[in-house]
């Protein structure tokens, strides 16, 4: 497998947006967990909470012994760090993250998400799956009031109905089924100031391409820093991890 990582702090002040790519033994399984958070409240807690979520995520592949249950052990393990930290720092309102979390381990992948950062799967360099979105815009799309393509610019897109750092009632994480992987299958998880500014072609017409990963991501990148110059880019980050 080739991965790479590549962030961008736009026209912000500070970049809110965390990611990595970690590889672990697990069970005496080889085990990849690529794992990006866009953080949400500003004043720095945002980035506070994206980095929580990773931290969360080491953390789990440092205790487990097995893959089993690993997606949803980062996910509720971020989730208490974070609800923590904001206790501790009296910033319940400004503490909050997406997160989306893939694994690659014997042959197989599965994901997991909160919020409106993506994981695109492409199979023979052709746009295969998303993740959904957890935002009204996508709820709109679901319940057919809103065409996919218009979620880019809408005004509510960045209205977030499930996030990490809200209390929560229940599992308000989506866990994928496991999928067998195929060679040259490619996997890109990334925040909405990079999957706003670039489309699903777009990104297959690169991934045609068949450069490296690095080649690959920046050449994606370029298209996304032109198109949203002089409009308050935001951060944007990406993880390409391909088979």
């Amino acid at each position: 497998m080739e991965s790479y990582l590549l962030t961008n702090v736009g026209d912000r002040d500070n970049n809110e947006d965390s990611a990595d790519i970690i590889s672990a033994e697990l069970g005496g399984k080889s085990v990849t967990i690529c794992v990006l958070a866009d953080g949400l409240g500003g004043h720095g807690k945002g980035e506070v909470a994206s980095a929580l979520a990773i931290q969360a995520t080491k953390n789990v592949l440092e205790e487990a012994d097995s893959v089993d249950g690993i997606l949803e052990k980062i996910i509720e393990r971020a989730q208490s760090d974070i609800l923590a930290r904001q206790k501790e720092e009296h910033a319940e309102s400004a503490m909050k993250t997406t997160i989306v979390v893939l694994l690659i381990s014997d042959h197989v992948a599965k994901w997991a998400h909160v919020g409106d950062s993506r994981l695109y799967m492409f199979r023979n360099n052709k746009y295969h799956l998303r993740t959904l979105d957890h935002s009204i815009p996508q709820m709109l799309v679901l319940s057919g009031e809103l065409k996919e393509k218009k979620i880019r610019n809408h005004p509510d897109r960045n209205k977030l109905l499930r996030v990490l750092g809200d209390e929560w009632d229940r599992v308000k994480y989506e866990l994928s089924e496991p999928v067998d992987l195929q060679a040259g299958d490619a996997f890109i998880l990334c925040s909405d100031g990079f999957w706003e500014n670039i489309t699903e072609r777009e990104m297959c017409k690169i991934l045609r391409k068949k450069k490296s990963a690095q080649e690959t991501l920046e050449l994606m990148s370029g298209i996304v820093q032109k198109r949203g110059k002089g409009k308050d880019l935001d951060n944007n980050t990406a993880v390409l991890a391909r088979i």
